[in-house]
């Protein structure tokens, strides 16, 4: 769009933004929304969300390759426990690094191209598994690829959040989620089932096709318009918010919305901003959100997940279990993405912590009170045994952490899960999104990673039911830290949340 054609709608669009009563303009607001044509936004959240799909890919390939790798016939591929738990952990390091690349490259590079420079390392690591002659290749590339996933975690929501609009800004806020549930989900598949059994390298190999297909498709996407405004690129702005919401649509005022936003904050957050309430409150609810996340004890859960059914005597088949958990996760994300928008956050946010809480409290409780024969505890054993218990009747009972596990991950995924990637996104102001959204995800990396390393010692000092009873604790945490700290963003622009802050009237959250 010329400059020429351009002005006389913004300022018109600008008077009226302006001027219109609080009742009219709510009233423009749902009109507006209702005649948005959201495929090309769809379009440009689903090539954002396939550096996801590998992200989740990555994470588990561990899974079916540490198996293998055991019992490779070549010493220097040949993996013992401590190698196969660095092996399995170092990633996390790897994404907490992208983490703090993602608080300087959110806002020099932008979020799109910071996902686009994800693709490297991706590609790279996963060049290394493909082609790993030793164990030092194997660790670089796990590092590479997690390298990658904390970037595309810190960046993904931000572009996401910024590229939509109120009324589906929920529902794609769960996409994310959704993508990498899915892209654990093939991993198994590739991994475990015999029609589509690949050698450990073809899933290294298989895992360049997303990045790839994400670095093409986001070639033809636009930046954020938050972002080019806050590098003063005005024309840029406007004909990627045109892009987004359809050239026959009243784009222009949101535009307006948006620019005034962006005028009132200066391009970077300093040092002696970070006092004002506007800065340090949501970024404190943002990093606490995603510390109490992992404290729920979720990572242990999943990367733990094949030992501890061992441990409780589970009636499940080893090859069935991950597969079963990541199907959970799928359909519970599913139901957060359509009633994020409906229900609101904090709703979800509450129900998860509550099913978490009740999941782990049975779990730590089924441990501790069942006899070592019904719950498979193992005098002096560890919880990465590989001793097999003798056999037994089938005893049903052992269903309890069967179920208990599964509610946890539905309780997660409903809530704590997605919902905390989304307001990350939503709550930090535009000033600031970019580091804080960085340091978030290292924080969450990092307390993964402290997690898992400690989770073997305690199992073997105290039990397994201790660490759980401990998770139980951390989720009614979650739920007092809801209740009292986070707001509902439900149906409210960045603006509006933004404004919120700002001056602390909810008046701005109604």
């Amino acid at each position: 769009m010329e400059p020429s054609a351009r002005e006389p709608l913004v300022r018109k669009l600008s008077s009226s933004y302006r001027t219109f009563p609080e009742g009219i303009s709510k009233r423009l607001d749902k009109e507006y929304l209702r005649s948005l044509h959201n495929k090309r936004l769809y379009l440009a959240v689903f090539a954002a969300v396939l550096g996801n799909f590998s992200f989740g890919f990555a994470l588990v390939y561990t899974s079916p390759v540490i198996p293998a790798l055991q019992a490779h016939p070549n010493p220097a591929l040949r993996l013992d426990q401590h190698k196969a738990s660095w092996f399995g952990s170092v990633f996390t390091l790897g994404a907490a690094a992208g983490g703090l690349s993602a608080m300087l490259l959110n806002d020099r590079l932008g979020r799109k191209l910071s996902i686009m420079f994800s693709a490297v390392p991706s590609a790279v690591g996963y060049a290394l598994l493909a082609g790993a002659q030793g164990i030092e290749m194997l660790l670089l590339g796990r590092v590479l690829t997690g390298y990658a996933g904390g970037l595309t975690s810190a960046s993904i929501p931000v572009y996401i959040s910024e590229i939509s609009h109120p009324g589906v800004r929920g529902m794609l806020g769960a996409c994310p989620q959704i993508m990498a549930v899915l892209g654990s989900l093939i991993l198994y598949a590739l991994g475990k089932y015999p029609r589509l059994l690949l050698d450990w390298r073809w899933l290294a190999v298989a895992g360049e096709v997303p990045v790839l297909a994400m670095i093409l498709l986001l070639c033809f996407m636009p930046n954020s318009p938050r972002f080019l405004l806050s590098q003063g690129k005005e024309d840029e702005a406007l004909q990627s918010l045109c892009w987004l919401r359809g050239k026959d649509t009243d784009y222009g005022r949101e535009y307006e919305q948006i620019k005034d936003s962006v005028r009132k904050q200066s391009r970077r957050v300093s040092c002696a901003e970070i006092k004002d309430p506007f800065i340090y409150k949501p970024l404190l609810i943002a990093v606490g959100m995603r510390f109490l996340q992992q404290l729920s004890g979720v990572t242990c859960v999943l990367v733990y997940l094949q030992s501890i059914f061992k441990k409780t005597a589970v009636i499940l088949k080893p090859e069935y279990d991950a597969a079963l958990v990541g199907l959970v996760r799928l359909f519970s994300v599913a139901i957060a993405a359509v009633s994020m928008d409906k229900a609101g956050r904090k709703i979800l946010l509450f129900v998860s912590a509550g099913v978490m809480l009740a999941s782990n409290l049975t779990m730590g409780l089924y441990i501790h009170f069942m006899p070592s024969s019904q719950n498979g505890t193992i005098a002096n054993g560890t919880l990465v045994s590989s001793a097999k218990p003798p056999a037994e009747p089938i005893n049903y009972i052992t269903l309890i952490p069967l179920l208990a596990t599964m509610f946890f991950i539905m309780g997660y995924a409903m809530g704590w899960g997605p919902i905390t990637w989304l307001l990350m996104s939503e709550i930090l102001p535009l000033k600031a999104r970019g580091v804080a959204s960085g340091l978030c995800v290292v924080v969450s990396w990092l307390t993964a990673f402290t997690l898992t390393q400690f989770f073997l010692r305690v199992v073997e000092a105290f039990g397994l039911e201790v660490p759980f009873l401990f998770f139980a604790v951390i989720c009614a945490g979650n739920i007092l830290f809801t209740g009292c700290c986070v707001p509902e963003t439900k149906g409210r622009s960045l603006e509006q949340i933004e404004a919120f802050f700002r001056t602390g009237r909810r008046s701005f959250m109604r």
